[in-house]
């Protein structure tokens, strides 16, 4: 099975952002994603192409940038469309969110999107895909050349605690606290084609990969093969898939920046002769599990002889080590804010401060809707006064 790579001019960038739509009164997921759109017809055209679309559940709008060259240009990007689909939210009484999971909300009231390619997939999956009320972040970053896709994979896999701690943001599962700094790895996860990407020779292993999948009815097309970290043909691109929902547009652009530089850095890598690291399954599978239990607060493994070390540590030391590369690309600025997340804390911190301080989940529900539309971190007392 031939699968064609549609290279790419540089790294260029395309983000998808997953948001909730929250009834303003009472702070519950409102199933009205066919009002919204209805009401963005010009958004909405274009198919695949179109700037606001369905999710698999009713409760979600996603937004998507156009091909961007910069974090900055996509920042716009979403920030423009962001704008529109407030303003078309509002007079429905809804307002908008984005956290991995919602925190109150049961995902047994959701309703599925009226497309056929939904309502297949959960003829196909049953309770596993009826529960998929969760919300992420998905970065696509291009690549120039076919060959080099697959090892970019390899190398990023060993960054998916990285991803997911600084923007995990779903500790609560319908209106509980489940222990862990991401619910959503955990319930998206379990899909059959999810997972860590598997960790596969060259291109032509992928095509032979896929090529088994679709001939042992496993997957229909390989768009059904949701790894969290994927080569994209069609796009020419790599998407790292593994983010939470992300509160903020500072945050998604710290996200796409980190992406954007490590993409940057392993293709000037493959160019100058390096074999790209690979680290071992185990340690990916491994890794993941910390940072979806205890996110920044993860000892994560460093190398296949198991050795480990904080992955604060790790992140901070991988966002000075891609300074220069993103000074190059114009998203210094964009990367810094890892550090602000270091120290003010993950969403999943800053929510469950909330708690901790004596607020309700309603609250927690207020703050991930003022961080949206303020475009900064919220703290307890800030709710609490909003409140009153």
């Amino acid at each position: 099975m031939a699968i064609v790579f549609n290279p790419s001019r540089g790294a260029t960038l395309g983000v998808e952002w997953e948001l909730q739509l929250v009834d303003a009164a009472t702070r519950h997921l409102r199933q009205d994603a066919r009002e919204v759109l209805a009401a963005l017809p010009s958004l909405t055209e274009g198919g695949q192409l179109a700037k606001v679309r369905h999710e698999l559940m009713e409760s979600t709008v996603e937004i998507v940038t156009d091909v961007c060259q910069t974090v900055a240009e996509a920042q716009r990007d979403l920030a423009g469309t962001l704008d529109a689909l407030r303003a078309a939210a509002r007079p429905l009484g809804l307002a908008l969110a984005c956290t991995g999971t919602h925190p109150i909300s049961d995902w047994r009231d959701a309703e599925t999107s009226p497309l056929q390619r939904y309502a297949d997939l959960v003829e196909q999956m049953q309770w596993l895909a009826r529960r998929i009320q969760t919300f992420g972040v998905h970065v696509h970053v291009g690549v120039t050349d076919g060959a080099k896709a697959i090892p970019i994979v390899n190398a990023l896999a060993g960054y998916l605690p990285h991803f997911l701690a600084l923007t995990a943001s779903s500790p609560f599962w319908s209106g509980a606290d489940t222990g862990l700094a991401s619910s959503r790895a955990v319930v998206f996860g379990q899909l059959p084609t999810a997972g860590p990407p598997h960790l596969l020779d060259d291109w032509t292993a992928f095509e032979d990969y896929m090529d088994t999948l679709l001939r042992a009815g496993t997957i229909r097309s390989i768009k059904e093969v949701w790894w969290d970290i994927r080569p994209h043909p069609d796009f020419g691109t790599v998407e790292i898939r593994m983010f939470d929902g992300i509160p903020t547009l500072r945050e998604v652009g710290m996200a796409t920046a980190l992406c954007q530089s490590l993409v940057t850095l392993f293709d000037q890598q493959l160019d100058r002769g390096y074999t790209l690291p690979r680290p071992a399954a185990w340690v990916v599978r491994d890794n993941k599990w910390r940072a979806t239990r205890y996110g920044l607060d993860a000892i994560v493994i460093t190398d296949d002889s198991g050795h480990t070390a904080p992955l604060r540590d790790e992140v901070y030391e991988l966002v000075a080590e891609l300074e220069p590369v993103a000074a190059r690309l114009g998203c210094a600025d964009e990367l810094k804010v890892a550090g602000e997340v270091l120290e003010h804390g993950a969403p999943y911190e800053r929510q469950r401060a909330i708690r901790a301080g004596g607020g309700g989940l309603e609250d927690v529900v207020d703050a991930a809707v003022l961080e949206l539309a303020e475009d900064r971190f919220v703290t307890r007392g800030e709710v609490a006064r909003a409140g009153n």
